[in-house]
């Protein structure tokens, strides 16, 4: 570009450390706003599968592939599905050297993104309250705490209640009728011997024909959290009379919601470490699209929130992050770039989107389907890996 431009990233979780990795490597001066504290001064939530053909070539992209393996579980791939009555239903195990979605905590793949990209970079502490229109593509930034910046390009990497998304589109969030109790299991190896022996290495998935299900994830340092999901209306707990602070009440509730499972799925229910933390399902209309606004783009579940079936959102994320950052490179203004970057976006995660919220759907459903093939994911992951640099590669070629 003839002038580089001042560019604005309103959010630091991995898309958009990502994109102000990548952009740093093209000699691009990114500041990312983020609303923590601190890059640990919250739960991140579980772990993270990444892909081979979305979430690895970011990190590629940014040269971070050895400090990800440094910190990856392969064997955290493997999967097994159970009914109600703890009956194994199907089960996946890598095969030696299966790299095709190895998992990370999300806490670390944060606090590795934060750690490579220059001091400096990222403003904690900056939430956002408003995005003002300038004209010609400029934007001020006002915040919280009372400071103001202004920008060219306004990146929304801010995730699900983006505050920068109305400037493109009026989509909101849809919430797809799934709530889940968040739970976690400490020490799990010695204090819940039984949970980590059906937990296993990786996941553990099971679910009824009534809209129940338990979702377990081996995540590192000895821990399994556990997502004890069910259909029900948002305010669900005040129908119940359920109040969410008193782990006692959650726990007699859930005992009572999974009642006709055996005692052996039940102990998820009843033996975790800490409060219950209550979460819900939404996701934004798919596929969603916008008419460019000059200055403005978005990253992740900014642009395309969707439910977690397939584990695509934070994948798609993280590419989002490094093809805007190349977009931006390869281009002669953001006018140009931004556009480009959109199209190839929208067509990137639209499908995904679709399939994962009509998964989520069926799995609640009253008749839920065949749990996927887990081997035959693998290898479509490392055959569009193939792809996607094969398409790269001639694109360079051709300058």
């Amino acid at each position: 570009m003839t002038n580089t431009p001042e560019i604005a990233i309103v959010g630091g979780g991995p898309a958009g450390l990502m994109c102000a990795r990548v952009l740093q490597g093209h000699g691009f001066d990114p500041v990312v706003y983020d609303a923590d504290s601190a890059v640990d001064s919250r739960d991140p939530g579980g772990t993270l599968d990444l892909h081979a053909d979305s979430g690895q070539i970011a990190l590629e992209d940014a040269g971070l592939v050895d400090a990800f393996l440094a910190l990856a579980r392969p064997e955290g791939q493997a999967k097994t599905g159970r009914d109600q009555y703890g009956r194994v239903q199907k089960e996946f195990t890598p095969a030696e050297g299966d790299t095709a979605a190895p998992e990370i905590d999300r806490g670390q793949l944060r606090k590795m993104l934060y750690e490579h990209v220059r001091p400096g970079t990222v403003r904690w502490g900056h939430r956002l309250t408003s995005v003002v229109p300038l004209g010609s593509g400029r934007h001020r930034l006002e915040f919280a705490n009372g400071a103001t910046a202004e920008a060219d390009l306004v990146v929304g990497a801010d995730g699900a209640w983006s505050k920068v998304r109305p400037l493109v589109t009026d989509a909101v969030p849809g919430y797809l009728g799934v709530c889940f109790l968040d739970a976690r299991y400490d020490d799990v190896d010695t204090r819940h011997p039984e949970i980590a022996a059906i937990v296993g290495d990786g996941h553990m998935v099971a679910n009824d024909s009534a809209g129940r299900a338990l979702i377990l994830q081996r995540n590192s340092n000895g821990v399994v959290r556990g997502y004890l999901a069910f259909r029900a209306e948002l305010d669900w707990h005040e129908k119940a009379g359920v109040d969410l602070s008193d782990r006692e009440a959650v726990r007699s509730y859930l005992l009572g919601e999974f009642g006709g499972w055996v005692p052996e799925m039940r102990q998820f229910v009843a033996e975790n470490d800490g409060d219950y933390v209550p979460r819900s399902f939404w996701a934004l209309p798919a596929p969603l699209t916008w008419e460019h606004v000059p200055g403005v783009t978005l990253l992740g579940d900014a642009a395309h929130l969707m439910a977690p079936f397939g584990g695509h959102g934070a994948n798609l994320a993280l590419l989002d992050g490094a093809e805007l950052a190349h977009a931006l490179a390869r281009s002669s203004s953001v006018d140009e770039a931004v556009p480009a970057y959109e199209e190839a976006m929208f067509e990137r995660s639209g499908e995904l989107a679709v399939a994962a919220n009509a998964a989520l759907v069926e799995f609640f459903s009253d008749a839920p389907g065949e749990p996927p093939d887990h081997e035959e994911e693998h290898r479509n992951y490392e055959a569009r890996a193939a792809e996607y640099r094969r398409r790269r590669a001639e694109e360079a070629a051709r300058g």
